[in-house]
């Protein structure tokens, strides 16, 4: 929002010098081995009324909106990403961790934020509950593209995917308690486990209904088909939150089940969501940047009483609450060190300190700057050690696979054919066959073979190497054949 009468060209214009600035600052945030995130808030902070007075924003619950609707598009992408077969095995200490995990961190530093700070019990035990979960757009950026170790990363994103409803359950708890005359503890406690089992449900509930109606619906472009299923995940969480249950959980689940369900579109639909993922994270942490005030965060006391408070998470709380989480599921002390480390605070936190302030809890300001300093602290410090510390535990690993995409024969969907693209690896069963000695399924042709970023024209004597890019032209019918025959766990 401008000062005075900015028209409609000045916003737009504004509007495009933030993303392509945003865009230009995720390339400096890889070279400078610094989060993305800090630098789209730094430059949120620049734009605000504390910086160079471009933007005048002050509109906490709008902040608040958008940051709901970038996190649905953030935590689908994620989700859609992620394979089923690599959390499956994770499952029991990600859920460990997203519900314990985060009542033991909230109570610990609401305990010390009690000592700290001139706040009421009631107070502080809110403060700890919205630093209390992992944020999954931080955990996510983190992680793409890095050589992490994949059952450290499995665990950290299904935690961070699935640990909100605590939060946001802790966070409303408390709220409600300094706020209600006479506040029904039971009733409160039990909307927890309403908020869990609803998500689960609707989640899959969602899920199904959208794979089956994206493989059966016949629209006339396939441009509409991620925007179909952006609208899902939306929908999605709307439905649930309007019951009164977790619609980020819910969100995760779904986007679980479209992502590895046979899936005909799945290239379009995975490269949109990737794009408007980036286009979210980007808005979100720019205005939650506009919406911090350097002036009263950066004080002296904030900073004193922050760095006291980061020390006691980064070092105290977290370890103590991933030691005692994983404590019955056989990890290794290296490995609960760096799930530790890598359970990164950012936009969750940061929203959910905007509660206390919409809903005129007296010291709502006081709490929201000190964990916007948290945050900050966090996602500087460990986002920009996660990669070498993997390595010095020795719990690096090769890069993720690239997920199989579909990449359609036709886009207005009405050929029952589609053009396969796969990455073969050293597993990959027909590595060091030529193609001629291959039972491809009867409709199956290599179209092309893409090596070392160079093409190579498939013939009868050509051998499939690991690291090979194949496009695969096959029927519908015989798609689910082919990919059992080129990945045996698929």
């Amino acid at each position: 929002m401008f000062e005075g009468n900015a028209n409609v060209d000045s916003f737009i214009l504004l509007g495009a010098l933030l993303l392509i600035l945003g865009v230009v600052v995720t390339k400096f945030s890889t070279r400078l081995g610094v989060p993305s995130l800090i630098l789209f808030i730094i430059l949120g902070m620049l734009m605000g009324n504390d910086g160079f007075g471009i933007i005048d924003f002050e509109n906490v619950q709008l902040a608040q909106t958008v940051g709901i609707i970038a996190l649905i598009i953030i935590l689908f992408e994620g989700g859609t990403q992620t394979r089923w077969r690599d959390i499956r095995p994770v499952v029991g200490p990600s859920v460990t961790l997203a519900t314990f995990g985060v009542l033991f961190t909230a109570a610990l530093m609401g305990v010390v934020a009690k000592q700290l700070l001139d706040l009421s019990w009631l107070e502080a035990m809110l403060l700890g509950a919205t630093v209390g979960s992992t944020d999954a757009a931080a955990v996510f950026a983190a992680l793409k593209g890095r050589s992490i170790d994949k059952k450290m990363g499995s665990t950290l994103e299904a935690e961070s995917g699935s640990n909100d409803p605590m939060a946001v359950f802790l966070t409303l708890f408390f709220i409600e308690l300094i706020l209600a005359d006479s506040p029904n503890v039971w009733l409160l406690s039990g909307a927890f486990f309403w908020q869990m089992g609803a998500g689960l449900a609707m989640g899959a509930l969602f899920g199904w209904a959208a794979s089956w109606t994206i493989n059966r619906i016949n629209l006339d472009s396939s441009g509409l088909y991620p925007l179909f299923a952006i609208a899902f995940a939306l929908l999605t969480y709307s439905v649930t939150s309007s019951m009164s249950a977790s619609g980020f959980l819910a969100v995760y689940v779904a986007a679980l089940m479209i992502g590895n369900s046979d899936l005909i579109y799945r290239q379009p639909i995975y490269r949109f969501n990737e794009g408007m993922a980036w286009m979210s994270q980007i808005s979100m942490f720019i205005i939650l940047g506009l919406l911090a005030f350097p002036r009263d965060i950066l004080t002296w006391s904030n900073i004193t009483m922050g760095l006291i408070l980061s020390a006691v998470l980064m070092f105290l709380a977290r370890p103590l609450a991933t030691f005692l989480s994983t404590s019955f599921f056989g990890y290794k002390p290296k490995q609960n060190i760096f799930l530790s480390w890598a359970g990164l605070r950012g936009a969750v936190p940061i929203i959910l300190a905007t509660y206390p302030i919409v809903a005129g809890v007296e010291s709502g300001s006081q709490i929201f700057n000190v964990v916007f300093f948290i945050v900050l602290t966090s996602a500087l410090i460990q986002g920009a050690t996660i990669a070498p510390l993997a390595k010095w535990l020795h719990l690096s690993g090769p890069l993720r696979e690239a997920p199989t995409h579909s990449l359609e024969l036709v886009s207005l969907g009405k050929a029952n054919a589609e053009i396969m693209e796969f990455q073969t690896n050293e597993a990959t069963p027909i590595v060091g066959q030529t193609l001629q000695s291959i039972e491809f399924p009867a409709s199956a042709l290599i179209s092309a073979i893409v090596r070392d970023d160079e093409l190579v024209t498939p013939v009868g004597e050509t051998v499939i190497n690991a690291g090979d890019y194949l496009y695969i032209l096959v029927s519908r019918k015989e798609k689910r054949i082919l990919k059992q025959m080129l990945r045996h766990d698929y």
